[in-house]
């Protein structure tokens, strides 16, 4: 762990700037992925990179450059860079950003168990190959596949003022799923869709229940291209948490990320319908609605201690009883805005600059049971697992698709319903919130394909939740 630290901080040390301030941010990934497709082991795919970025402050302008030559020349050349780029900016720069707060501590943000090896490949082969076989024999599945991915991070960011921040963190993604078809119709059932893993080791594969779900998940898409389509209109919704992480996602985190609100993101992938001015009082959802920033998760996907500027990173209310709170926004951002903010300053790589992301983003649990939740439904649709996701460029009006539906009536659970949609408009579906599932109900989740920024950032985003009632939702199906 840290294997390059000695040699980084004696490169750092040495480097020579007339700058007000620089910094250096080491990334080192290593990663790993195994996949089993209808019992046949694919090969492995191994990969690794390693780089750094320079950032200089000079005059009040800020600028930075990367390398993937860690040698002294290397670091001072890009060091140079930059220097030579803040500069050239002398004059033009939009912002002054002298003010900013420059980190001092020192910490090791190491997540428990990383020091702990993983099992080689012959081992996560033999696990991944005996979930294939437990896939029943049944002509009408066709494709079936389990896999695993294990990414290994290890970042120190160094600065002219004394600070050393370390973090070494591992991300597991296990991965299940199944298809069905008729020759009219095909349905597949996953395990977890797309927002699936956890910060962790091997104890990760047993939590998210990937060995044994083989034969449920199977089970499940051959239900799928028995049942009806999901009727259409204006009913009640319960969303499970791996549909619920998909809904914070999209239509709470991006639009009330600051850099969107601020307008950085309007020739990319859009605004947002939020505005500096309702932080603070806009009624974003019911009263009972309450999400946070929470960077102290361990097993999240987003956990850390420092974000990538080397902000100290702590929980905070984004929504509370309902109100908006505050944005998504770092540093820079709330030196902009004049807005407190959060400690989410990320990049995804050396080769990246921090911009505002989402990280940990959580809607705290209620006080029912899921047994409640259900009973409290005259009439409903139960959905689980995104497939599809639309929404509009100021993340408003959105349209999302699940694997999973099931008939909610009276109060209990009924047959399945195939090809489940809703759309609505944000503030006012979360307005809709009627009852929020205790802490029995909640599931850790997240995904590692958060993209944003020019160029592309993808990172790694938690979200934990439980499930949820929503009243009076536009549901329909699919063709039939």
């Amino acid at each position: 762990m840290f294997e390059s630290a000695p040699e980084l901080s004696h490169h750092f040390a040495a480097l020579r700037s007339s700058a007000d301030f620089w910094s250096l941010r080491h990334v080192r990934e290593v990663s790993e992925h195994y996949r089993v497709r209808r019992s046949v082991a694919l090969p492995p795919a191994f990969g690794e990179d390693s780089g750094a970025m320079l950032t200089v402050r000079i005059a009040g302008v800020e600028a930075y450059a990367a390398t993937s030559d860690l040698t002294q020349a290397g670091l001072q050349a890009a060091l140079e860079r930059a220097e030579c780029m803040a500069r050239a900016l002398a004059g033009h720069a939009l912002l002054e950003v002298g003010a900013l707060p420059v980190p001092t501590g020192t910490a090791d943000d190491v997540a428990p168990g990383y020091e702990q090896p993983l099992a080689g490949p012959s081992h996560w082969f033999e696990v991944l190959g005996a979930e294939s076989t437990r896939v029943p024999r049944d002509a009408r599945l066709v494709d079936w596949s389990a896999g695993l991915g294990v990414h290994c991070v290890e970042q120190i960011y160094l600065n002219s003022a004394g600070a050393c921040l370390r973090r070494a963190q591992r991300f597991v993604y296990p991965a299940l799923s199944v298809t069905a078809s008729d020759g009219h119709d095909s349905q597949t059932r996953s395990l977890g869709g797309f927002n699936f893993g956890q910060q962790g080791g091997a104890e990760v594969v047993d939590r998210l229940g990937l060995v044994g779900a083989a034969p449920r998940i199977a089970d499940e898409a051959l239900q799928l291209l028995l049942a009806p389509n999901t009727p259409s209109g204006p009913l009640d919704l319960l969303l499970m948490p791996d549909q619920m992480v998909l809904q914070i996602h999209e239509s709470i985190g991006h639009p009330l990320e600051l850099d969107r609100i601020l307008g950085d993101e309007r020739n990319y992938a859009g605004t947002s319908f939020v505005r500096l001015e309702d932080f603070g009082r806009y009624q974003y959802g019911s009263p009972l609605l309450d999400v946070t920033f929470d960077p102290g998760c361990p097993e999240e996907l987003a956990s850390y201690r420092h974000d990538d500027d080397g902000t100290p990173a702590q929980r905070e209310y984004l929504i509370r009883r309902g109100i908006l709170q505050r944005p998504l926004g770092g540093a820079l951002s709330q030196l902009r805005s004049g807005l407190p903010g959060v400690a989410n300053s990320r990049a995804c790589s050396w080769n990246r600059a921090p911009i505002d992301r989402m990280a940990n983003l959580n809607v705290e649990p209620g006080d029912r049971s899921l047994a409640q939740l259900i009973g409290g439904i005259e009439l409903g649709i139960l959905m689980s697992t995104n497939r599809s996701w639309s929404i509009d460029d100021a993340r408003n009006k959105f349209q999302f698709g699940c694997e999973w539906g099931r008939l909610i009536e009276n109060g209990e659970l009924k047959g399945v319903v195939k090809n489940p949609n809703y759309r609505g408009i944000s503030a006012h579906f979360w307005r809709n919130l009627a009852a929020v599932g205790d802490a029995s109900t909640v599931e850790v989740l997240g995904t590692p394909y958060c993209g944003k920024g020019e160029p592309n950032q993808a990172v790694r985003v938690g979200h934990a939740s439980p499930a949820c009632v929503f009243k009076n939702i536009d549901v329909f199906g699919g063709a039939a």
